[in-house]
């Protein structure tokens, strides 16, 4: 929620709450916590399957104020939180994601390198929400 120069509150929507319970599907592998900027949760509930399931289906009910969450952390701008994190999902061995962000060069080298091994894929999935507020800062 942002307040503007009148006094009014103004929501804004930089993650999706559709997309949020879509991840949570397979939400033994963190990916819904991942998307809402919870990285260290998102590692463990995919070292645990969603902490032997429970944790996933008690997510079941948080995920709407995680999505609040996300919506007050993360500012809205020209790049889409919803299609970078699909880029990642499905094409970051590639650097699709990255070629998105503008971000030419690494874009390449992840093209070229698998996404470095795949070690650069997992830093992004700690890291893509920070690097589209980043991006849609500019």
């Amino acid at each position: 929620m942002v307040i503007d120069l009148t006094g009014q509150q103004e929501e804004h929507d930089s993650h999706s709450l559709l997309i949020g319970y879509c991840l949570w599907i397979f939400g033994f592998t963190g990916s819904h916590r991942f998307y809402y900027g919870k990285p260290v949760s998102g590692t463990i509930w995919f070292l645990t399957g969603g902490l032997v399931g429970i944790g996933w289906f008690i997510d079941l009910f948080l995920i709407p104020s995680m999505d609040r969450a996300a919506d007050r952390r993360y500012p809205p701008g020209r790049y889409s939180y919803d299609l970078a994190w699909i880029l990642l999902t499905f094409l970051g061995v590639f650097g699709v994601h990255r070629f998105y962000l503008g971000k030419w060069f690494s874009g390449l080298i992840y093209l070229l390198t698998g996404g470095l091994l795949l070690i650069g894929v997992v830093w992004d999935f700690w890291t893509l929400n920070e690097q589209v507020a980043e991006a849609n800062r500019i």
